[in-house]
């Protein structure tokens, strides 16, 4: 199996990845959902950030210190820091954001690595849905250094319209100039149903015809 392959197999067994008839917050009915806070152990932990460094190693991505914007994805870039670091020997830096802004001590916002200008950092997320989260980001960021936002990495693209005809990928692309790395897409997990490599076959026509509704290409 690739590592995509395996990433998808891993999220099923993760109870991460499941099947059936959902309500998103959007509104819409869909036949599949992604939920990453049903990780949950240390084991799982570790086997994630292997997953993220694999797709900063395979995309070439250039990085120095790697962004966890609070909360989901402060674990998220301490176990790909450590990964990237284990597995590939590239030693990064990590940082991550406070929800309040500390008035005593070092002070400041930031959480570890100390960001300067012209720094590359790459933001480390779960999923994106409508962007909201690197709106926010990015002023905290450029607040504190006019760092350099080399890419963004996510664990799933839905490849699925927004508000208008683009995803919330394309739209921060087009927005920010800023390329989103997912892990895997919704056109990975489906080919990993039709081969076979997980379950969910009951639910392949459902998820295709979504795709045909929602997505984009």
């Amino acid at each position: 199996m690739t590592y995509k392959e395996e990433f998808i197999k891993f999220m099923v067994e993760c109870g991460v990845l499941t099947f059936g008839d959902f309500t998103l917050k959007s509104g819409r009915k869909a036949p599949y959902f992604v939920n990453t806070g049903n990780y949950k152990t240390g084991k799982q932990l570790a086997k994630l950030g292997e997953y993220y460094a694999q797709c900063i190693k395979e995309n070439g991505i250039q990085v120095e210190t790697l962004f966890g914007p609070a909360y989901k994805g402060i674990p998220l870039a301490t176990a790909t820091s450590i990964a990237l670091a284990n597995l590939h020997n590239i030693d990064v830096n990590y940082c991550f954001d406070r929800k309040e802004v500390k008035d005593h001590g070092e002070g400041g916002i930031i959480v570890g690595k100390k960001l300067v200008d012209g720094e590359k950092v790459v933001i480390i997320e779960d999923v994106i849905t409508a962007g909201t989260a690197i709106r926010q980001v990015l002023p905290l960021l450029k607040s504190v250094a006019d760092v350099n936002i080399t890419g963004m990495v996510i664990s799933v693209d839905r490849m699925e319209k927004g508000k208008g005809e683009l995803s919330a990928v394309q739209e921060v692309k087009q927005e920010f100039d800023i390329t989103i790395y997912p892990i895997v897409t919704i056109n990975d997990i489906i080919k990993a149903i039709q081969d076979g490599i997980i379950g969910g076959q009951e639910y392949l026509e459902k998820m295709i015809e979504y795709r045909k509704t929602y997505g984009v290409q």
